[in-house]
């Protein structure tokens, strides 16, 4: 029996909460399967969340750094406010009703 990759639940722009660390972030990219190290994931990913499906890089509120996380550790954020991040204007240029929109690349 071969296993599928579902959909992510969630999207770039979105507001996010994680569950285990009480964080509010908002995803800056997707990958469907994980995409790190083994060595990463063994030191990182304590609880050891799978790795074929999806895990999100996300800017953390009132941080300055990211983290990329598993989907299982993640919920949406129903707050619909901002989150306050130094790297915020890198990825997105505006927000509205509840999410970021990523920013116009110059081609």
């Amino acid at each position: 029996m071969t296993e599928q990759h579902s959909n992510p639940k969630f999207t770039v722009g979105q507001i996010i909460h994680h569950r285990k660390y009480d964080y509010r972030g908002v995803i800056v990219d997707v990958d469907p399967v994980f995409q790190g190290t083994d060595e990463w994931y063994e030191q990182m990913a304590v609880s050891l969340p799978p790795k074929d499906r999806p895990w999100y890089h996300v800017l953390v509120d009132g941080a300055e750094h990211s983290t990329y996380v598993a989907e299982q550790h993640l919920e949406a954020d129903p707050s619909g406010h901002q989150i306050s991040h130094p790297a915020l204007g890198q990825f997105f240029d505006r927000f509205e009703r509840g999410r970021y929109f990523l920013a116009a690349r110059p081609h």
